[in-house]
């Protein structure tokens, strides 16, 4: 997928929103196998995505962009079950200095990246761990509308999420 410059951004992580968890237990996702998910070729949760969920994302008034750490294997494992083309995908740098100290500070290491890689433009960022220090500091930092959309891990991407998703990027 191009970019398309007059749509807002859809930011969209993977873990969590598209592959819920599911149960809980002390706070903490419960993984099939082991304290901590395996890795994305032998990912065993990979058949928790609801194949459903990629006509309603391709569906949203957005260019939906990648912003996990999966990358661009976001584009090689999960795009084909979501029935979604190659997007672009957010690549993450080593973390600075600067980007330390925000993570001591409670900003979420993705919130100052998102930010600059949106230069302006209106975006959504689904996420299972944004925060309310990550909404104050896009306000004061980002120049164009944006929407910071916590999903609840254990559920991932709900019909209740995407209505108002299409709602805030239509009003955009």
């Amino acid at each position: 997928m191009t970019g398309c410059d007059g749509l807002p951004l859809l930011f969209l992580d993977v873990d969590g929103p598209l592959i819920p968890f599911g149960p809980r237990t002390g706070g903490h996702p419960v993984y099939p196998g082991g304290p901590g998910p395996p890795g994305a070729g032998a990912n065993p949760l990979l058949d928790r995505i609801d194949p459903a969920l990629g006509p309603r994302l391709a569906a949203l008034a957005c260019e939906p962009v990648w912003a996990s750490t999966w990358e661009d294997e976001a584009n090689a494992v999960v795009a084909p079950r979501l029935g979604l083309p190659a997007l672009r995908v957010v690549t993450w740098s080593a973390p600075s200095d600067e980007d330390e100290r925000d993570v001591r500070a409670g900003l979420h290491w993705k919130t100052r990246t998102l930010v600059g890689w949106a230069a302006g433009r209106a975006f959504a960022w689904v996420d299972d761990e944004i925060t309310e220090r990550d909404r104050r500091w896009v306000a004061a930092h980002h120049g164009g509308p944006a929407l910071l959309h916590r999903v609840d891990p254990g559920l991932g991407l709900t019909d209740s999420d995407l209505r108002m998703l299409d709602r805030w990027l239509r009003a955009v």
